[in-house]
């Protein structure tokens, strides 16, 4: 099946060239044919005229039949190549070209010939002298006059048509030949170009089996920059994103492994020391309250794996076709979190401005969103300092920040801090709670709203800045 392709292909451009060679060939044969006759009765019809002329010139100086027209006439036929024939005026041969022996003489013209050109003043066309002529003989009659105008006979000049046919197979002959040199030369060359065309599908079609079977790292290596290597590219691209997928997949599953690990190994320890009485009685309560804990972290991280996957399956139009007022967002998020922030002796500055900023997006998604960086600059700022939180608009974007100081995040670990599961240490050792979620659900989110985020960390101060889209009047009061 493999090479189906190539033998039609193949086939295909063969058939194409036959049928032009064949096409090309019986259209330049007939117009070769057509343009040969016509020529030929051109230059037999100019003969006709010059003799004509000629004879009707000499026919005041030599009677009909003498030896002297005679002679005329031969030199006549000889000068044209064509047989020269004079009648009198009933139409009877007194001379001819072909000397004084030859047959036609006192042969009579044929009556279809003497009636054309009694009527039409010419006669052109197949027509037989002789009963040995019949159908080989091209005849172009006139008339013969005096100098007074007065018809004196008759005059026809006969061609061997049978030589136009050998011309013209010759000139066919040569046709044939280059038609043959042009298959021998094109066949080849149409191999070679099939085979070139239907090699890199090949290497295409086993990639792709390779990729099927698991190896990810296959790749498309065609050097063309034509469709075909536009294709290649974006079977590579595709790869690289499957093969990233499936990579990420990969940590996904081992990163939710070690998650659920940890709290399910703590939770069976504790309940089975209690069951079998490791665990004294009198601190029972002390190991329920680790395994309470322990649930609820369980609970966070499959409801953050859930908010994960819901996000994947809206709609990023629908989703950017709302509008919400952004700044209320801001103030609702605030006072959701007062007490966290309260707790940890913090205080936060608002620079918001005093118009709302209405934006486009899921407003229980920028929610989160928010929620999220307000709740991780609660967690890592230094106790007794300042969390800053501003918005503003410039063109038609609205730029959030949540800043905060605290311990600096190592530059290393930047490019990595929105990544699923990721956390520094210095995350671990702080924040013993968290499921290493909240901040890929934020990427995920802006990801979904085509928004972006970035995070620079420089001597403590620690900020996160996002954008959205604002929304037009037009759209906030379709939102009404």
């Amino acid at each position: 099946m493999k090479s189906s392709l190539f033998v039609k292909n193949l086939f295909m451009t063969v058939s194409l060239l036959l049928l032009c060679v064949v096409l090309v060939g019986g259209v330049s044969s007939v117009w070769t044919y057509r343009y040969i006759s016509r020529t030929e009765r051109d230059k037999v019809a100019a003969a006709a005229e010059t003799a004509a002329h000629t004879v009707s010139a000499l026919s005041g100086e030599y009677e009909a039949g003498s030896m002297e027209m005679q002679m005329n006439v031969s030199m006549l036929g000889k000068a044209s190549g064509y047989r020269v024939l004079v009648a009198d005026s009933s139409g009877t041969v007194t001379s001819c070209s072909d000397g004084l022996t030859c047959m036609h003489i006192g042969m009579p013209l044929p009556g279809e010939m003497i009636s054309a050109v009694d009527v039409s003043g010419s006669f052109r066309g197949p027509s037989a002298l002789s009963p040995e002529e019949q159908g080989h003989r091209y005849v172009y009659a006139l008339p013969l006059t005096d100098s007074t105008g007065t018809g004196i006979g008759y005059l026809a000049v006969s061609a061997d048509s049978s030589k136009l046919t050998e011309t013209w197979r010759e000139s066919a002959g040569r046709l044939v030949m280059v038609a043959i040199v042009v298959m021998i030369i094109a066949v080849p060359v149409s191999l070679f170009m099939t085979m070139r065309t239907t090699k890199p599908i090949r290497e295409m079609t086993d990639t792709v089996d390779r990729f099927a079977r698991g190896d990810y790292s296959a790749r498309v290596d065609i050097p063309f920059d034509d469709e075909l290597g536009q294709l290649a590219d974006s079977f590579n691209l595709m790869a690289d994103t499957l093969e990233r997928q499936e990579k990420q997949r990969s940590e996904f599953i081992a990163n939710v492994s070690h998650e659920l690990k940890t709290p399910m190994t703590t939770i069976s320890g504790f309940a089975d020391g209690i069951l079998d009485g490791t665990i004294p009685r009198e601190k029972a309560d002390e190991y329920l309250a680790v395994i309470s804990s322990e649930t609820h972290r369980l609970s966070r991280l499959v409801r953050s794996m859930l908010d994960v996957s819901s996000l994947s399956a809206k709609d990023p139009e629908i989703i950017r076709s709302q509008s919400f007022d952004l700044t209320d967002v801001i103030c609702q998020t605030l006072l959701s979190l007062e007490k966290r922030i309260l707790e940890r002796d913090l205080d936060v500055d608002a620079d918001l401005p005093e118009e709302p900023i209405h934006a486009l997006g899921d407003r229980d998604a920028i929610t989160q969103v928010v929620y999220n960086l307000l709740d991780n600059a609660a967690k890592f700022a230094d106790p007794g300092t300042v969390i800053r939180i501003s918005l503003w608009k410039r063109n038609d974007r609205a730029y959030v920040s949540v800043a905060d100081r605290g311990p600096t995040i190592p530059e290393e670990e930047l490019p990595l801090i929105f990544d699923r599961f990721h956390k520094s240490d210095k995350s671990r050792s702080m924040d013993k709670t968290g499921v290493g979620l909240g901040l890929y659900l934020v990427k995920t989110i802006l990801d979904n709203h085509h928004e972006d985020i970035a995070v620079t960390s420089v001597d403590g101060l620690t900020t996160f800045t996002f954008t959205l889209t604002v929304a037009s009047q037009k759209q906030i009061q379709g939102r009404g």
